[in-house]
């Protein structure tokens, strides 16, 4: 998401307002999934597969939109539904809507687990939310032995409100794993890992509300930034997270029948 330069730049309206663009275009986008309610697109071109953008989106009946951003934010809520993650922690504050943290997942075996430090950023916009992150390098926070450091150039969540109890999700994404995957990885993660994932999204938001009337309800720093004490970073301390200073991975001679039994399924 940089703005062609080496400088880390907290995102403004103008590029919250180019994110829900991409979001509700269609235009350049090729569909490869259509079902119950789900829907996945891709833009990019085969050949440079590892770097396609993926978009998906899912009509969430029932879940407001100011509950789906709070599942969202709420990493301690996280470790309950996302089945994937190993770790998630916040690093430090840069304004009152932009923090810095880390995240890794598991990916299915064969495959070698991925991380990531991002910078993120968000923004309620009436009724409607767009959360956005983008990789940075915090010195403390080195690529680590055990992960390939993947690197996300673009992600994020435009959450729009469908009447007061129900929204629209969509999640848009371009990240560089960090390794030439074989095809199949690719395919499946447009067929199957993406829209599972938006469903495990869309039920961790039905069960919130209950879960967060019982684990400390009137806190929410991302609403409330009074509430954050999360140490204060500064900008001169990060730096672009470039994929070609990251060691590549090979991964493309691994085929689907040695895929392990690890939760693969977002």
């Amino acid at each position: 998401m940089s703005r062609g330069g080496e400088m880390v730049y907290i995102p403004d309206d103008s590029d919250f307002s180019s994110f829900r663009e991409q979001c509700e275009s269609a235009e350049g986008w090729h569909c490869r999934y259509n079902k119950a309610g789900v829907t996945v697109w891709s833009q990019g071109q085969e050949e440079s597969c590892t770097v396609q953008k993926i978009k998906t989106r899912i009509s969430c009946k029932d879940v407001s939109a100011e509950t789906l951003y709070d599942v969202l934010h709420d990493t301690h809520y996280r470790k309950k539904w996302d089945s994937n993650m190993i770790e998630t922690y916040d690093i430090g504050r840069l304004t009152v809507n932009a923090d810095v943290g880390y995240y890794s997942w598991k990916c299915p075996s064969p495959l070698k687990n991925r991380d990531f430090v991002t910078l993120r950023s968000w923004l309620p916009l009436g009724n409607d939310y767009i959360i956005l992150n983008y990789s940075v390098k915090h010195p403390k926070y080195p690529p680590r032995k055990d992960f390939v450091r993947a690197v996300s150039l673009q992600t994020g969540y435009l959450i729009k409100a469908n009447g007061t109890s129900a929204c629209v999700l969509y999640y848009l994404t371009q990240v560089d794993p960090r390794g030439s995957l074989p095809k199949w990885v690719v395919n499946r993660v447009s067929q199957f890992v993406a829209p599972k994932a938006m469903k495990k999204i869309y039920k961790a938001g039905l069960k919130y509300p209950e879960w967060k009337r019982r684990h400390d309800p009137g806190y929410k720093p991302w609403v409330y930034p009074e509430q954050n004490t999360l140490p204060s970073l500064s900008l001169a301390e990060l730096s672009l997270q470039h994929a070609d200073s990251l060691e590549h991975i090979d991964e493309t001679g691994l085929s689907e029948e040695h895929l392990s039994g690890s939760d693969h399924e977002a």
